[in-house]
């Protein structure tokens, strides 16, 4: 309780940069105390088991009817709650059909499990499939891609091995699912398959289900294979929402549909085709954990037939939007979010995190039915149709898109959630308040708070030498300080509020020590799965409930939004620092490259039973202009350092007038940071700071305009997006100044 105490008197004295309170810290620790009192982990359970019990994928009944007790619980919460519903397209499958031929039939729905009970009632169900994809019937060889990736097709394009007209097979990982069929389809194939290796969530990763949770040889990942990349939400819409009336694009002519067939299978029926496809061994980089040869195929030994055929029709997407009116700033919304559907039964994901968000809504609905009004309105949105294309969200939010860019303060995201380490990612001038919080609710596996748990990963991961780790985690780790958050890139809902309308984003979530990969997207993400692999108990479901709720409670309530933009600035320099280092890096691997080339070292060095050929020639990476860019980040810290000084030294003492005129500087702040024309080959994505990269889907892109014109070697566009980026970065420091003239 002392920790918590401290934390939130810092926050509300005069010199903190995070902003004052229109409570006394006494009355705000005691008003979190009342919410966490609320939050009991038997009423997750309950729901999960509810709301997880039939098959829950779009246009469903139990789709429906969990819309339904969504909002019915929130209005007996005291909320006021709605369904907004939207008509979105979505194609489910009518035939789906593998085979090799003259050999086995492959796919299928996956067969239950007598330890999982809902695996074994499956009326309803749709089978393993990828929305999006293409109806076909074709019949022809397949090549091996690894993760079907542009690296992968030169690996195997200087083997003289081509994907043309022949059906590709790739493994999840890498990327996202939905780049497979696309790089597939842009090299020729005309058929495309993805299978999960047990390198990735198998048993490679933990022992099988049931004995464990890891994927077993039967599971298969459904999931979307839309060009998510290129814009999310309705094919048929982009841009706006999909409405009744509104007008539609031509299905066959629409940009992010797939036109190639595509199923996802599982291992077990991947080691089969690998058994016959014959062809040169592949390159060490595309090797999985199968107990096979790893081949090529492209030999002409087998032939499968790949059929997918579709019902295309409309299907609707039925939001709930509940919402508390605030009592000081009606027309400021926090606004709160988690999506309900899933593929089959979605225990883990979404409905982990949504019953976390719905123990958020019973605490702070009996707070209201006491006598508390919040300063700001929350509205809590529980999103339908996020997993086949962020479809619920996204066309809500284009749809209110005039509303959101007026009064929405921030969007805070969950998704998935279970047993381990607090992790967060998000717009950064909201890092001081995201470390914070975590510092304030308790682990409830060790008893120290989240954020300390997560500052001892750190070390340990350091010295250890496991994953990618930033040094300025590990500074931070080892001072007690604040850990950096990651940037977002896409893969859930808070993608057409921050990187399409430019409203400030968090993602929140625990995990790491779950095992939820090996059940994802497949009919074992069930109840039984869940409760005994990922969260037992659902102790980290009440934890997250807890860390959000604060979150919701700490914006909603504060006087001034809590924001310190040197954290922002800092990072956003760290972005340039690492473009910097991409150019000098590309410049010295592309002579090394030419040298290589010219010598023959490749000729030399494969063997010439297996020939490799040279590396292919490239423009090489010359100087790009980033003095403006450079220059823009400069004035964005001083921006910042004046603006945190300004608030630290008078934020306190504002009069309520000068409070208003403050919160109305920074309403917007972030629109300021959007490109408006959007970035290359794909103008929905606007932010300049943060996106989807276009060969890692959801893995996120930071500087996007400048740093992947240098991936891809567009070096017009990386001087073109060096400018805009740096106008986008000056407009932003602008308002930030303008803010800081408000206290005079």
């Amino acid at each position: 309780m002392r920790m918590m105490t401290l934390a939130i008197a810092a926050l509300m004295s005069g010199s903190s940069s995070m902003g004052a309170w229109a409570a006394t810290p006494a009355e705000i620790a005691a008003l979190e105390a009342r919410f966490d009192a609320s939050v009991k982990s038997a009423d997750q359970m309950a729901w999960l088991k509810q709301m997880a019990s039939a098959p829950n994928h779009v246009g469903s009944p139990h789709n429906l009817e969990n819309a339904r007790f969504i909002r019915d619980q929130f209005r007996a919460w005291g909320w006021q709650a709605e369904i907004e519903t939207f008509d979105v397209l979505y194609p489910t499958p009518l035939e789906t059909r593998l085979e090799i031929v003259g050999g086995p039939v492959l796919g299928g729905q996956e067969p239950g499990i007598p330890e999982d009970e809902t695996s074994n009632r499956l009326e309803g169900a749709l089978p393993p499939y990828v929305a999006f994809g293409a109806d076909g019937d074709v019949t022809a060889d397949v090549v091996y891609v690894n993760y079907g990736l542009p690296e992968d097709y030169e690996a195997l394009a200087r083997m003289g091995i081509s994907v043309k007209g022949k059906i590709a097979l790739a493994r999840y990982g890498g990327g996202w699912r939905g780049l497979k069929p696309k790089l597939a389809q842009e090299q020729g194939a005309i058929g495309s398959l993805i299978y999960s290796d047990p390198a990735q969530d198998g048993y490679g990763d933990a022992e099988v289900y049931p004995n464990g949770g890891g994927r077993p040889s039967t599971g298969v990942q459904r999931g979307s294979v839309a060009d998510m990349t290129l814009y999310p939400g309705d094919p048929l819409t982009p841009g706006y929402g999909a409405v009744k009336g509104a007008k539609r694009l031509d299905r066959a002519t629409a940009p992010a549909l797939m036109k190639i067939p595509t199923l996802p299978i599982s291992y077990g029926d991947a080691m089969k085709i690998f058994a016959v496809i014959g062809g040169p061994i592949a390159p060490a980089q595309f090797k999985g954990q199968l107990p096979l040869s790893y081949h090529t195929g492209g030999a002409g030994k087998v032939q499968l037939r790949l059929k997918v055929q579709s019902e295309w029709s409309l299907k609707p997407a039925n939001n709930v939007i509940a919402k508390l009116v605030g009592k000081d700033r009606p027309d400021e919304w926090v606004v709160r979010g988690n999506h309900f559907d899933g593929w089959v039964f979605g225990a883990s994901d979404p409905l982990s995190g949504m019953v976390a968000m719905m123990s958020e809504g019973k605490a702070l609905g009996a707070m209201a039915k006491a006598g508390w009004q919040p300063s700001r309105t929350i509205v809590y949105t529980a999103w339908d149709a996020e997993e086949p294309l962020l479809l619920g969200s996204t066309e809500w939010a284009e749809h209110h898109g005039d509303e959101l860019r007026k009064k929405a303060v921030v969007y805070l995201n969950s998704d998935s959630n279970g047993r381990g380490f607090f992790s967060a990612q998000g717009s950064h001038q909201y890092q001081k308040l995201v470390n914070a919080v975590a510092n304030d609710v308790k682990d409830p596996q060790t008893g120290v708070s989240a954020g300390a748990r997560l500052r001892a990963k750190v070390r340990a991961d350091a010295y250890d030498g496991r994953g990618r780790l930033s040094d300025a985690a590990l500074v931070a780790a080892e001072a007690g300080g604040d850990l950096p958050i990651g940037p977002l890139g896409s893969g859930s809902d808070y993608s057409a509020f921050l990187q399409h309308l430019g409203i400030p984003s968090l993602n929140i979530s625990y995990g790491g020590e779950n095992e939820s990969s090996g059940s994802y997207h497949s009919i074992y993400d069930s109840y039984d799965h869940f409760v005994r692999f990922d969260d037992p108990g659902l102790v980290y479901g009440a934890t997250l409930s807890q860390t959000m709720g604060r979150m919701v409670l700490r914006i909603a309530e504060a006087e001034v939004v809590p924001v310190r933009f040197t954290d922002l600035a800092a990072t956003v320099k760290g972005y340039l620092a690492e473009v910097r280092a991409l150019v000098s890096n590309r410049q010295r691997q592309d002579e090394k490259r030419a040298g290589l080339t010219a010598a023959g070292i490749y000729k030399l060095a494969s063997d010439p039973k297996v020939p490799v050929a040279e590396l292919p020639e490239v423009e090489k990476t010359p100087q790009i202009e980033l003095a403006a860019l450079e220059n823009a980040v400069a004035t964005l810290e001083a921006s910042a350092r004046a603006y945190d000084a300004a608030f630290a030294a008078k934020g306190g003492s504002l009069d309520a007038t000068a409070r208003d005129r403050l919160n109305k500087a920074l309403m917007g702040i972030d629109q300021a940071l959007l490109i408006p024309e959007g970035l290359p080959f794909r103008p929905w994505y606007r932010h300049s700071l943060y996106a989807p990269g276009r060969f890692t889907g959801y893995g996120a892109k930071t500087l996007p305009g400048v740093r992947e014109a240098i991936e891809e070697r567009r070096f017009a566009d990386a001087n073109a997006y060096a400018g805009k980026t740096a106008e986008a970065i000056l407009r932003f420091a602008a308002r930030i100044d303008a803010a800081r003239g408000v206290m005079g």
